[in-house]
């Protein structure tokens, strides 16, 4: 169940990871948000953030398994993670929507 339950954990952060990733682009936040795309601060602390995300994914594999294993599950998350955001971005960008809060300190001013 604990090992179940750090994998779930692992592809959740994947996804934000990835998703924060993408949003850190200004024509994946324009798509989600509708608006400019974040300030150069806020772009920042989007890569930041995916940067975390990842890095915790990848943690949490390594809780579970040793670690050539927990890299080959963690590349996998990674992959399938790609692949759902950019589902996400294709077909339903609001539901990315969630990654961009809180919205108004992160994007542009006056630009």
């Amino acid at each position: 169940m604990r090992d179940a339950l750090l994998l779930s954990a692992a592809l959740l952060a994947a996804v934000a990871g990835m998703g924060w990733l993408a949003l850190a682009m200004d024509g994946h936040w324009s798509q989600v948000r509708g608006a400019e795309g974040p300030s150069q601060t806020g772009a920042r602390r989007l890569r930041v953030l995916g940067a975390l995300a990842l890095a915790a994914s990848l943690g949490s594999c390594l809780a579970v398994d040793h670690a050539s294993m927990a890299v080959l599950v963690w590349v996998m998350a990674l992959g399938a993670s790609a692949l759902a955001v950019s589902l996400a971005l294709s077909f339903r960008p609001h539901w990315l929507r969630v990654l961009s809060l809180p919205g108004n300190s992160l994007r542009q001013h006056g630009h």
